[in-house]
This record gives C-alpha cells, sequence and structure tokens, in this order.
C-alpha cells in the first residue's frame, strides 16, 4: 500500500457537509483522529497535537496503527473530502542549503570568480519570509507583477518553481542544539518556492528576496512524521571546514524527488545529498536566541543535484544549458499560463506525497 501503516502522514480535510477534521491517511481514505483524542483534535487541524510535544505524537501514532491493524475502523474515502492547510503557519523561513544548487546559481549570477557566497560553508544561509504566502497544494497560483527593471512594471516574464523539501516545527523553542532538533520537528513536507526571477534579481541588491518570493509558497497537503523516516536517515554529508560547535551533526534523509510539469517529468533531484542538514538549519535558526513557535515552517531552498537531470528549478535548467522539453517536445524556458507543477518524493517505500500548483493569468 503506497500510504501505509508504516508512514500515516498527517493532514485536514473538509467534509461534504462542511466539517474539517484532523486526520492520518491510510492508503486512499483518512482515518478522523478524534477517535483516538477527541480534545486533542476537535479544532479539526493539528495545531495542538504539534504543540503538544513528542511524547504526544508517538501516543498518537501508535494508537493510530494499532486501530488500523485491527482492519476494523471505519475510515472516509479521499474522495468525499477536501484537504486543506493542515496547521496554522507561524513563521517561514527559507534556506540556501543545497551546494549544487548554490553552486550554479552563483555561476549564473557571478560568472567571474568564485559562485558560493564568503559565509556560504560556514552557515546555512536563510531568509525570513512570509507566513501569508504559504497556501495549500491544489492552491491556483495567480501570475505576480512587479518592477522587472528600472521604470519597468508588469507581470513577471520569468516564472520559475524551486523543489524543496520543509519541516514543520511542534515543540516551541529557542538555541535549540543540534541533537535536539527532533524534540522540536515533527515532521516533513515538500514544498514549492514559486519565484519571479526577473522580479527577484532587480529587487536583490542589496538585501535578499522579497516580492520576487513572497506571492506564493506552495506546501503539500500531508506532513509526514518523522518517525516514519527513521529507515531513511543517513549520514551527513562531508562539510570542509568542519562547522563551529554549536552546528556540529545532524544526519541526512534520503529522500527522492521528482518534479513534473503538466505531467511531463523534467527532474529528479535527490535529497540525501543536500549540504546542511535540517538539525543544523534549525540550531542556527534559534541560535540568536530567536525563538521557533509550534507551526514555523523553514524550508531546505531548491533542491539540487550534480547532474543536469538533477536541477530543482528552471534558473538552473535553463541557464545552464539542459532546458527539459514541454509536452511539445520543444525546448522549455519559464513557466506559462496554464501548466501545473508537481512534485512528489520518497524515501524508499514510503510516498511523501506531492505539491502541486496550476499557474494562472494575473487576475
Amino acid at each position: 500500500m503506497t500510504f501505509g501503516i508504516d508512514n500515516l502522514p498527517y493532514g485536514s480535510v473538509v467534509d461534504r457537509s462542511g466539517r474539517r477534521m484532523a486526520v492520518v491517511r491510510f492508503g486512499d481514505a483518512v482515518l478522523d483522529l478524534t477517535r483516538l483524542d477527541a480534545p486533542l483534535f476537535a479544532a479539526g487541524d493539528l495545531d495542538a497535537f504539534l504543540a503538544a510535544g513528542p511524547d504526544t505524537w508517538a501516543r498518537v501514532r501508535a494508537a493510530a496503527q494499532e486501530l488500523l491493524a485491527r482492519g476494523t475502523v471505519e475510515l472516509v474515502p479521499l474522495t468525499e473530502v477536501r484537504p486543506v492547510l493542515p496547521f496554522t503557519v507561524a513563521d517561514y523561513v527559507d534556506f540556501y542549503a543545497s551546494l549544487d544548487h548554490a553552486t550554479n546559481a552563483g555561476r549564473i549570477f557571478r560568472p567571474q570568480g568564485d559562485p558560493l557566497p564568503a559565509n556560504w560553508r560556514y552557515l546555512p544561509v536563510g531568509y525570513h519570509g512570509r507566513s501569508s504566502s504559504v497556501v495549500v497544494s491544489g492552491t491556483p497560483i495567480e501570475r505576480p507583477a512587479g518592477i522587472r527593471a528600472a521604470g519597468d512594471y508588469g507581470p513577471t516574464e520569468r516564472l520559475d518553481f524551486e523543489a524543496e523539501v520543509a519541516f514543520v516545527v511542534g515543540r516551541p523553542g529557542r538555541r535549540i542544539p543540534v541533537a535536539a532538533a527532533d524534540e522540536h520537528v515533527f515532521g516533513v513536507c515538500l514544498l514549492n518556492d514559486w519565484s519571479a526571477r526577473d522580479v527577484q534579481a532587480f529587487e536583490t541588491v542589496p538585501l535578499g528576496p522579497f516580492l520576487g518570493k513572497s506571492f506564493a509558497t506552495s506546501v503539500a497537503a500531508w506532513i509526514t512524521p518523522l518517525a516514519a523516516l527513521a529507515a531513511a536517515r543517513r549520514p551527513a554529508p562531508p562539510q570542509d571546514p568542519p562547522p563551529l560547535p554549536h552546528l556540529a551533526g545532524g544526519t541526512a534523509l534520503d529522500l527522492e524527488l521528482e518534479v513534473r510539469i503538466n505531467g511531463v517529468p523534467i527532474s529528479r533531484p535527490s535529497f540525501a545529498g543536500t549540504y546542511w542538514t535540517y538539525a543544523q538549519m534549525l540550531a542556527h535558526l534559534t541560535s540568536n536566541g530567536a525563538a521557533v513557535r509550534t507551526g514555523d515552517l523553514f524550508a531546505s531552498g531548491t533542491v539540487s543535484g550534480p547532474e543536469p537531470g538533477q536541477r530543482g528549478c528552471l534558473l538552473e535548467l535553463t541557464e545552464n544549458g539542459a532546458a527539459p522539453l514541454d509536452v511539445r517536445g520543444e525546448p522549455r524556458t519559464w513557466l506559462q499560463d496554464g501548466d501545473t507543477v508537481t512534485i512528489t518524493a520518497r524515501a524508499g517505500d514510503l510516498d511523501l506525497g506531492e505539491v502541486s500548483g496550476h499557474v494562472v493569468p494575473p487576475g
């Protein structure tokens, strides 16, 4: 079974009567979590559950597995419900953790000299985003407008996707050590950080991305708990120079992503080789005393690999001479109105679901 008893991702759905339910997915159906703990899931979302911490996460997961193993519980078919954003997004941070992506992007933006910023190997580079930009998979993505060059305002002509892996914070905290990350991070979901590259290029001098990113960030409807990914853990890639003591450690997750545009596969990035681990990202994020709250979301940045077929965004695919083909067999450049981008991932036999968005013209 694709979403079997070893998986059980969490989400929130609305049924045909308008009732909202917090659920776990099992196959092509869902289990209403109020059957396990009515007070904890009374609101129909995951907020209280995320805040409850690791002991409660483990208790609910074990109870769900036990109930489903009996085979007698009534499930609700996915065809009878509509997934919604499963938790209240508190804050959103996007990192730049892939060495291959940072190198490829650096060669495009800085063709002379070292493509990596001087600080890149010393800390997980990131920027503070807008939680209001986060929408659930399936939400239409309206082409944004912005200042594309001096005196030039209009709809972006260089709309791009970014295939990313995101992490959902449950237990709040500050100055979180690398070794304690799993006491705070509940689970993993796929994320598409939509990007208006012409707007981004003009505004990102001297500061980081702003309006070129803040119009939409799509996340999957299903959150895979870290507890389901124990077999996907791998030693982290070597880091040179060694990180500072408060950033040392963490494990990689062996996740294989696939990106499709209008059903055509164009890239298959691997998350296993991402330079900075999620534990290091969280440790850095909180190292200055900044607090994370329940529902905080932090993302890896574009996941890319060393081969042309492993690029995680069109910026890398088109600018490095490895442009994928569209449905007509023509080289693709930027996203067009009507395009649908779908990102999926697997961890061995476990399915992490998908994040999908359909591009529509400006309103």
